[in-house]
């Protein structure tokens, strides 16, 4: 190290101040014992071994304040620490302190935009992406900084110039990086420069001219020169992570790449399953090439575990294979926060382990400051464990590091509507239809907003129409919601309409219950008072679901697929309807923390006379249409919306009664 650097860093970890305090409280203590010990006839040996302790603490005392920092979690080593959890000064970011002012940029931000492929060979633009997407990942590592995630920003990936000041206020950074990369033979070319987005200047500029096997070491280079100018200060620890390539080989880059630009870009489609295995099978073929690819084994584990999750290949074998993966990348290095992050992510999709995986992603968040999974998963875990205030905390947090994901939106307005923040619901939404303005589920979810906080379905109705009239095919997505819509509206011809176009497909409520059709016909009877007929339909869809579960037990959790076990009619004895007790009503909301259709449809609109909202009948004839009891409007109100709602409504008619008075 340095002098220079060696006298910085005594300053950076306060061990100046540590040294001066201690001066002042041993001088302090020596004063005391020299005047108070001779008039207490204290012996003069028990003055001499003071002063030699407070002699020998010195060192000791400097040696603490250079290892390790005080946070409001309590000590910890220096090096683990991130600047914003330090309760000193001089350790950039800090975790107490005022708000800052609405539109306010912190000068040490940056967005690394897509790099222009100009090979070529067009194909080879992953590799770009590629060169970009790791010098993003070394500067996300520095804690001083605020780096903008690459969902974001690939959404800039075109051929058209342009707007830098505008795009750094939608990301609200004060820098941007842009760039070039040429790719010929055995060559490569990579061109690079800093911009002031507030002011459009070009700060610094560098061109690469390196045989291809130096490419990792271009982005290095890249990354530290970028620190540089943004004057931001990197541990120890950092400067290592930014040293270390990703990979030796080219191929297994290339491999990697080309995974991780598929599941970047194809998120959350029908089609999901096969192209989740194209992806196992490119990284499969990094890690045979390299096998201390260590990105590569945690990229590897996520696929996996997302396999596990959507129910595609929910057997032991899959989870076998992620652990395979986590393992390997502990192997290679054990304290990297992408590993735990990795272990996070299996024991939450693979095993519901929420405890276990909250501990992992502490660890990750240590040195993974600018990532925004690590945020978004702990939100996830907390609203699964009832704590919603503390889950829409770190979704707002993953929404400062990656504003422009349309998928973290709206879980931020999903949460706001378990807390009945209709408003704010309707901002977050808005925020993502800013970006998406095309998103037909995000639309249907935005017009759903006054139905669960009005009790006006025009708005769905409505938009309804439009998908109907302007896009046809796309209302499959969204086909709960129509016969949602047509239920509360007392429409059974549209009910009627909306379950043909259901087809065989499953009734989604929330993405995490999976209905048989067959019950969404039970429902739809019970409206037009066909007992008989719904009866059978329950009792058909009852059994469907019985044989899936069956078929899935010696499978771990995934989405719920049992959701007639809460809203099958009920079991008869002695010629009666049972209804369960409140605790056992209750007890599956818990078991599964909140997301399913009792937890989400429950508890609305209270304090509101039925009679009192526009664009829905009275609420006799409304409820007596779905087939349910008789109540007061006061008792019915809160249940407005969608079958689900209404069937929770059998087992928590005390529960309603009771929240009501509260309010």
């Amino acid at each position: 190290m340095k002098i220079d650097s060696f006298f910085a860093e005594l300053k950076r970890r306060n061990v100046y101040k540590v040294a001066v305090a201690y001066a002042i409280v041993a001088w302090l203590l020596i004063q005391i014992a020299t005047q108070v010990f001779p008039f207490l006839e204290i012996p003069n040996w028990a003055t001499r071994l003071v002063i030699m302790l407070l002699i020998l603490g010195f060192p000791i005392a400097l040696v603490l304040a250079w290892a390790f920092e005080l946070t409001p979690e309590g000590i910890k080593r220096a090096d683990d620490v991130m600047p914003n959890e330090s309760t000193t000064k001089g350790r950039g970011r800090k975790r107490f302190q005022p708000p800052a002012p609405p539109g306010y940029v912190t000068p040490k931000s940056i967005a690394v935009l897509p790099f222009k492929n100009l090979s070529d060979d067009k194909q080879s633009s992953y590799f770009a992406d590629g060169v970009q997407d790791e010098i993003l990942t070394y500067l996300a590592k520095i804690a001083d900084l605020k780096v903008i995630s690459r969902t974001s920003v690939i959404l800039y990936k075109t051929e058209v110039p342009r707007n830098l000041c505008e795009i750094g206020q939608q990301l609200g950074v004060a820098h941007l990086l842009e760039g070039s990369v040429q790719r010929a033979g055995g060559k490569v070319r990579v061109n690079a420069q800093l911009i002031d987005a507030r002011t459009d200047a070009h700060l610094w500029a560098h061109t690469y001219d390196r045989d291809l096997a130096d490419v990792f070491a271009i982005q290095s280079e890249i990354a530290r020169a970028i620190a540089d100018q943004l004057q931001a200060k990197l541990s120890p620890r950092e400067k290592s992570a930014i040293e270390q390539a990703p990979t030796s080989d080219i191929n297994a880059f290339d491999s990697y790449t080309r995974a991780k630009d598929i599941i970047l870009t194809t998120a959350l489609v029908s089609n999901e399953p096969a192209i989740l295995l194209q992806v196992v099978d490119l990284l499969n073929q990094a890690v045979a090439r390299d096998s201390s690819f260590f990105h590569a084994y945690c990229l590897l584990a996520y696929t996996h575990d997302r396999l596990y999750f959507i129910g595609h290949s929910h057997t032991p074998a899959r989870l076998a294979l992620a652990e395979a993966a986590i393992d390997a990348a502990f192997h290679l290095r054990p304290d990297a926060g992408e590993a735990h992050l990795a272990r996070a992510q299996h024991l939450y999709n693979g095993y519901l382990d929420y405890e276990a995986a909250l501990a992992e992603l502490e660890i990750a968040r240590r040195t993974l400051p600018n990532d925004p999974r690590v945020p978004a998963l702990t939100g996830y875990i907390l609203r699964r464990q009832n704590k919603r205030e503390q889950a829409l905390k770190h979704f707002q947090s993953a929404t400062e590091l990656d504003p422009r994901n349309c998928s973290i939106l709206q879980e931020t307005a999903l949460t706001y509507q378990h807390l009945r923040r209709y408003g704010d619901m309707a901002d977050a939404l808005e925020r993502s239809l800013a970006i998406k303005p095309d998103d037909v589920a995000a639309k249907v979810t935005r017009a759903s907003v006054e139905l669960d906080w009005k009790g006006d379905t025009r708005p769905l109705h409505q938009t309804i129409d439009s998908i109907l009239a302007e896009n046809p095919a796309a209302i499959q997505s969204v086909v709960g919601s129509w016969f949602t819509c047509a239920l509360a509206e007392r429409d059974a011809a549209a009910a009627e309409r909306a379950l043909v176009a259901m087809g065989q497909n499953e009734l989604s409520v929330d993405t995490v219950v999976f209905l048989s059709p067959r019950f969404a016909k039970g429902l739809l009877a019970r409206m037009t008072k066909d007992e008989a007929k719904a009866r059978a339909a329950f009792t058909a869809a009852r059994a469907e679901q019985e044989e899936t579960v069956r078929a899935q037990a010696g499978s771990r959790p995934g989405p719920l697929r049992s959701g007639t076990d809460r809203c099958r009619p009920w079991p008869k004895r002695g010629g009666a309807a049972r209804r369960p007790s409140r605790g056992r009503a209750l007890s599956h909301s818990k078991r599964c923390g909140q997301r399913n259709s009792h937890d989400r449809f429950s508890r609305h609109h209270r304090g509101l006379d039925w009679r009192q909202r526009p664009g829905l009948p009275a609420a006799g004839g409304r409820y007596a249409a779905a087939g349910l009891p008789q109540l007061r409007p006061a008792q019915a109100a809160p249940f407005l919306g969608s079958a689900p709602r209404l069937f929770a409504l059998r087992k928590n008619r005390r529960l309603a009664r009771s929240e009501i008075r509260k309010r």
